[in-house]
């Protein structure tokens, strides 16, 4: 089992426990393993019982449930719940804004056992005489239904991406020929999928039907001749709307169908257009671009220099500062910045004052050893509800920079949240906005904010604007990408790592920061060492 799986396994059985009301000590503990571990991309499989035990944050008790999920696949004490608990009540667990102890009182005291039979309690007003709710959390309940219901079918790219590459690989040796490649929404990289498409040249019937689909994901396999493959690649990349703009005065889409072209390069080269990449064929303003031979060059993983934005054991991270700094040295990166949560993030272990001191040493010791590596001191200071950052001014200005993000009190409207996000980045603190809309990606759709103003605000301050690398958020979402470069706002993609291999999410963020056609230069961390630590120092001065 994979530790996401793990991880998913315990937080079930803390939810299952809690709505069986059952000794909550010992649902605290696991729901917090759960929390530790969905944060993380750690390796659990292949580990004794011994090395499972001396993980930051795992029991002796949670080390055995692990152990026992690993070996067998499955957790006796979840198979006993899951088994008296309907599965429609297990769904409702997965209800935004419906907990445990919720779920309980609605399956007990509504007879509710069912997400349909939840919403239409919800249209029929029944939650509102029930005691803890009322009419905004009934309203608030049915949104969050009809959000859910909206995303069923749907799949993170990165959750998929590796499956999806192994089924390329399998059909290639299979029908033994390289002309096989994902198409669609899979190679243009979309944050959010339904399916994965490949297109394979064969003449013969094609499956995968040996192949265990463990998503549920749809699968759909393409097939053409070979002397059809690349122009049926080009026509099945493209979303609608980039056929939709996409015109020519020499050749018609519909004419390409069964062209035998050599390469897509050479359809491009049809239509008088330079070749346009697979990730960015979303119909936005690429075909205007390429018309103008605008296009520019988009970024690569390879130009990264540093890792902004990540957590150690000082907070909620899974390693420590050391382990954390080895191994970004390791990846070949030039600097870190470690930016553990602030003190007002009681719920993950922010750092209090004396904390922050304590880590500030530690990073200049580090330093010493591991130079010309470099560690930079930072912070992902919460905003507070007014806008204001979560330390004094003297404790702010002893960090190099600070990431600034909203954690909590979600539910604003638009002008309020576009309102705190403007005060916090006219804070002279303030360096990097993290995660602006706090969403997450098929879980919370995130506070609705006035990108344009917040945007332009960020211009007006000289603040950078975060690119979230973790797969689940993705925020600043792509689209707004064009206007940060238009307004002259940088955007650092980070990772919000809170383990070692949470670096690896850098991927991801760069395929989507390409679908925003971001460019090496507007690109914060591409900045080599001298001249990222020349302009913390500027900033600071300033």
């Amino acid at each position: 089992m994979s530790t996401e799986e793990i991880a998913q396994a315990l937080k079930l059985t803390a939810q299952l426990m809690e709505l069986h009301e059952e000794n909550p000590f010992k649902i605290k503990s696991i729901a917090n393993a759960a929390y530790r571990l969905d944060k993380t991309d750690i390796v659990l499989e292949g580990k004794s019982l011994t090395e499972l035990e001396k993980i930051e944050g795992i029991g002796k008790g949670i080390a055995a449930k692990i152990n026992e999920l690993l070996i067998t696949g499955a957790l006796k004490e979840l198979r006993e719940m899951v088994e008296k608990t309907p599965i429609g009540v297990i769904d409702m667990l997965r209800v935004k804004g419906v907990g445990p102890k919720k779920v309980g009182q609605l399956w007990r005291e509504l007879e509710i056992e069912s997400v349909g039979e939840l919403l239409y309690a919800c249209n029929e007003n029944r939650l509102i005489t029930l005691k803890g709710f009322g009419a905004k959390t009934q309203e608030a309940i049915k949104k969050q239904i009809e959000f859910f219901q909206s995303n069923i079918g749907k799949f993170h790219y990165a959750s998929v991406e590796k499956f999806a590459c192994e089924l390329v690989d399998c059909l290639k040796k299979k029908y033994k020929t390289e002309l096989v490649s994902l198409t669609g929404e899979m190679r243009r990289k979309c944050e959010v999928v339904t399916k994965i498409e490949i297109l394979i040249a064969s003449d013969r019937g094609v499956s995968v039907d040996e192949i265990e689909n463990r998503f549920g994901i749809a699968i759909q396999l393409i097939t053409c001749s070979v002397s059809d493959f690349y122009s049926k690649l080009f026509l099945t990349t493209g979303a609608a709307a980039h056929f939709e703009k996409l015109t020519s005065s020499s050749i018609s889409i519909q004419e390409i169908e069964g062209w035998h072209a050599g390469s897509e390069a050479e359809i491009f080269k049809a239509l008088n257009l330079p070749f346009i990449e697979p990730e960015v064929r979303e119909g936005m303003n690429e075909v205007v671009l390429a018309t103008e031979n605008k296009i520019p060059t988009l970024i690569e993983l390879a130009d990264l220099r540093g890792i902004l934005h990540n957590h150690s054991t000082y907070s909620d991270g899974m390693n420590t500062l050391k382990d954390m700094a080895e191994y970004c040295k390791e990846l070949g990166y030039e600097y870190l910045g470690i930016c553990d949560h602030s003190q007002s993030a009681f719920y993950a272990e922010g750092l209090k004052i004396e904390r922050v001191l304590e880590q500030h040493q530690e990073i200049s010791e580090l330093n010493k050893k591991l130079f010309p590596f470099k560690i930079f001191k930072g912070i992902e200071s919460d905003i507070l509800n007014d806008g204001s950052l979560d330390y004094p001014e003297d404790v702010l200005k002893t960090f190099d920079f600070i990431v600034a993000s909203v954690h909590s009190n979600l539910k604003m409207n638009k002008e309020k949240a576009t309102e705190r996000l403007i005060t916090a980045i006219e804070n002279p603190y303030t360096t990097i906005l993290g995660h602006p809309t706090g969403r997450l990606l098929l879980s919370r759709p995130g506070y609705p904010i006035d990108h344009k103003k917040v945007i332009d605000a960020c211009a007006a301050n000289g603040v950078v604007i975060e690119l979230n690398a973790h797969p689940y958020r993705l925020d600043i979402d792509w689209r707004w990408i064009p206007y940060c470069m238009e307004k002259g706002v940088k955007v650092a993609i980070n990772p919000d790592a809170h383990e070692k291999q949470g670096y690896h999410d850098m991927y991801f963020g760069t395929c989507v920061a390409r679908k925003g056609m971001l460019t090496k230069e507007m690109c914060f961390n591409t900045l080599p060492l001298s001249e990222i630590g020349a302009y913390f120092t500027n900033r600071k001065g300033k």
